[in-house]
């Protein structure tokens, strides 16, 4: 439990870091727009609940295998699936990549600190 604390604190500052970097907010607003604009379309064409639709948006656009038992049931709601995962899928890997670059910076940067410390007080 310990070790999971200490994961989302390090994530959290990560996430922090990360919003300071245009590129990242770029990232993660496109990425916003993408789930919502999923989450709007599964909710009004295929009658889902938000929830659902949101939980849909996510799962789906991260490789993780997890079965949501929900599927578009109209023509256009697969179509618009193919498409929403083409584009979404690559801009949720571009951001993640992006986030994890900056918790590896943040420990690296940590890491010098520290060293610097120790030959400082020496």
């Amino acid at each position: 439990m310990l070790s999971f604390i200490l994961t989302v604190k390090r994530f959290l500052e990560a996430l922090i870091k990360a919003f300071k970097e245009p590129i990242f907010l770029s990232l993660f607003t496109t990425l916003f727009f993408i789930l919502l604009s999923g989450t709007l379309f599964y909710t009004k064409k295929e009658g889902w609940d938000v929830l659902d639709a949101i939980y849909f948006c996510v799962v789906s656009l991260i490789p993780t295998g997890v079965e949501t038992n929900l599927y578009p049931a109209t023509d256009f709601g697969k179509v618009f699936t193919m498409i929403y995962l083409v584009v979404g899928t690559g801009v949720m890997f571009i951001t993640l990549l992006t986030l994890g670059k900056t918790m590896i910076n943040a420990e690296a940067l940590e890491e010098k600190r520290k060293k610097l410390r120790s030959k400082t007080k020496k």
